[in-house]
């Protein structure tokens, strides 16, 4: 399977252009591996958002929007912006975040 290319980054590389709109970029810090592993828990959840919201599970969906927010936290699309975090800061929130979703 051909992967399309990562969508174009802003000059200060703190967000992404997709649709001529502008997304907080994934903080680069994230290890690759721990980013991969917080990728599967982000689309598992959105694909569980879906679920729910066919199902008509209001319950189900608030759960699986949770464990988007935490995903997109500790990859560092929402929340503090990562470029306002320290080291320390930058590293305990995806290991938190993984954490939370491994759990």
């Amino acid at each position: 399977m051909t992967r399309k290319p990562p969508p174009p980054l802003t000059p200060d590389g703190r967000y992404i252009i997709v649709g001529g709109r502008r997304w907080r970029a994934t903080d680069p810090a994230v290890p690759e591996d721990a980013g991969a592993r917080l990728r599967v828990h982000l689309m598992a959840a959105r694909r569980a958002v879906g679920v729910a919201l066919r199902s008509d599970d209001p319950e189900a969906e608030r759960a699986a929007r949770d464990r988007v927010r935490i995903a997109k936290v500790a990859l560092g699309e929402r929340g503090t912006p990562w470029w306002d975090q320290s080291a320390a800061e930058r590293a305990a929130r995806w290991r938190d975040g993984l954490a939370e979703l491994d759990g």
